[in-house]
């Protein structure tokens, strides 16, 4: 936790403006009950009106008071812890931005979610309390302490017994509810998963008529959080009673034996109000105590999952000594490339070398499985390679800042992906600064152009969140018609035609062959359609290695696997 607490630094002013307006709402909190005490014993008991209606007035003026530097320090200490959780959100999202996708995997992605809300969320009102709880507590309890006293001696041996008691009870608490408040964070990442698969996968479930399965899963992981929820709030059901409980009891047994030295003479009874109000008080403070005592275990959980975040170091970053190429062609060079997944049992990609030039196309085919798709992920390091250089225009990636290989690149990625917002914020993606005949020209070569000018509202068509409002062929276009606006050095094409017909492909393929003849041009295929003009061919076999690189007519003639995947699609005869 406290490695959190210097998130606090920016805020000091704010802080020491609420101690300070606390401070004084304890000390007027101390002062009142002396002076209820002043008015019965020296005004009710002698029929002083003048004294009443003085001493009165002073209390009137210090509620007022009291009112004001409450209603104040509730506004600084909520502005400190609020202003406290927007900047700690904002250090969260920025350093998962800096994640590699193994990042990604190793976390997931709805504990990333829960921690960035849920988590924030639970230390936010941790500071909250703790601005206010933190100072009046104290002031009050030892305040208290010193001002019943005053009042008596002997009565104030009652809160020598009362406190332990009530201390007891707050660890018997702290120590029973440390545990169960990580399970319970734990147990909101499982259901945050559970609902985020059913919400995605929502078309394959019905598809498969498998509601009532994730009905039940959904049950049992909210099932298995509400057990958990309800054996804390149990535990502090319990608490709360006894000290109540301490508090009623300490009371009567004041009241008692308060009565008995009034009667012999030994105690005024405005003392004893005075002396009541301030056990009160005393009580009081212990149970704010209590309940920032209670938050602590859940946002010291919370902080842990947090900082796990924080003071992770992205398996992928920048150089220390950054290299960038003297001129900027875009050539990709493999040079015995390995590469294997955290924990996997073999490499999905072994020995791969190869040249791609700019000005020429090269494909990647293979069976599914055979590690295209990782293959080209290395390129803008969303992986690092475990063994061999990737390298541009001479020098190796990992040399070189990470804006600038993945400024480079423009990479349409199998799965076609729009923001919400509209058509023209999703192609600015791409270059933010791109004018409408950018974006039109952009459309035009992808094939969208005629889509997107019979919607009403041209490039300021709406955007739902994945672009789920547009068929998969046209996100597929609008995803190229991104990369297009970019006119990167190198085009990153993951398997980006998949969703296209014959035809439309083929306009695609025509038309981005004039926009890319500087550019280095990346294809991955399942169709062969699509590499059938590629000015290199490389495949891969099962096992993640190349065996054969070559042109169309050429690998016919020599690899037996580019035969097997032609043939599968083309009739041999046709290929001839």
């Amino acid at each position: 936790m406290k490695h959190l607490l210097k998130y606090l630094k920016p805020y000091y002013k704010e802080i020491i403006i609420a101690v300070l307006l606390l401070v004084v709402q304890a000390v007027a909190n101390l002062y009142l009950p002396n002076l209820n005490a002043d008015i019965i014993n020296n005004g009710i008991a002698k029929g002083d009106i003048n004294y009443i209606v003085r001493t009165g007035g002073k209390m009137l003026l210090i509620a007022l008071l009291l009112a004001g530097a409450a209603i104040t320090a509730s506004y600084f200490s909520s502005k400190v812890a609020t202003s406290y959780s927007r900047d700690l959100r904002r250090e969260l999202y920025y350093k998962v931005l800096s994640f590699s996708k193994q990042d990604f995997d190793r976390f997931g992605t709805a504990s990333l979610v829960t921690r960035n809300t849920n988590d924030v969320h639970q230390i936010q009102m941790f500071i909250l309390t703790m601005l206010n709880i933190m100072i009046m507590a104290p002031i009050m309890s030892i305040g208290g302490m010193i001002m019943a006293i005053q009042q008596d001696v002997v009565l104030s041996l009652s809160i020598i017994i009362v406190v332990p008691v009530i201390g007891v009870i707050v660890f018997f608490l702290v120590r029973k509810t440390v545990p169960l408040f990580k399970q319970l964070q734990i147990k909101v990442d499982k259901v945050n998963q559970v609902l985020r698969e059913k919400l995605t996968g929502v078309r394959v479930i019905r598809a498969f008529v498998k509601e009532d399965y994730e009905v039940r899963r959904f049950d049992e992981a909210n099932k298995d959080l509400t057990q958990t929820a309800l054996k804390v709030n149990r535990i502090m059901a319990l608490g709360i009673p006894l000290i109540m409980l301490a508090m009623n009891v300490t009371s009567i047994a004041i009241t008692w034996f308060g009565g008995i030295r009034i009667d012999s003479g030994a105690m005024p009874i405005g003392n004893l109000t005075a002396f009541l109000t301030y056990v009160m008080e005393i009580l009081i403070s212990i149970m704010m105590a209590m309940t920032m005592f209670i938050m602590l275990p859940r946002a010291e959980a919370s902080a842990e999952r947090i900082n796990e975040i924080l003071h992770t170091e992205p398996s992928v970053k920048d150089p220390e000594n950054p290299i960038i190429p003297p001129e900027k062609k875009g050539m990709v060079t493999f040079k015995n490339v390995s590469f294997q997944y955290p924990d996997a049992e073999a490499p999905v990609l072994s020995n791969i070398s190869f040249t791609a030039l700019p000005g020429q196309t090269t494909a990647i085919v293979g069976s599914t499985g055979s590690g295209k798709s990782t293959l080209v992920h290395l390129i803008p390091r969303f992986y690092d390679v475990t063994e061999g250089t990737i390298e541009i225009d001479g020098v190796d990636i990992r040399e070189m800042p990470l804006v600038e290989v993945r400024d480079m690149i423009g990479l349409v990625p199998q799965k076609s992906y729009l923001f919400s917002g509209t058509i023209e914020s999703n192609l600015r993606f791409g270059k933010k600064d791109a004018t409408e005949e950018e974006m039109w020209r952009a459309l035009e070569i992808a094939q969208a152009k005629n889509f997107v000018s019979r919607l009403p509202e041209k490039l300021k068509a709406p955007v739902d969140q994945g672009g789920t409002n547009f068929s998969g062929g046209q996100r597929q276009r609008l995803c190229i018609a991104r990369a297009i606006v970019k006119r990167p050095k190198i085009y990153i094409f993951d398997d980006s035609f998949s969703a296209l017909d014959n035809r439309t492909e083929a306009k695609v393929r025509t038309a981005l062959k004039d926009e890319t003849k500087d550019a280095t041009v990346i294809i991955v295929a399942q169709k062969v359609s699509t590499v059938l003009t590629a000015d290199q061919i490389i495949v891969l076999s099962d096992k993640g290695t190349i065996v054969g690189i070559g042109t169309h007519q050429e690998l016919l003639k020599t690899c037996e696997v580019y035969q097997e995947i032609v043939y599968s699609q083309i009739p041999k005869e046709e290929t001839a």
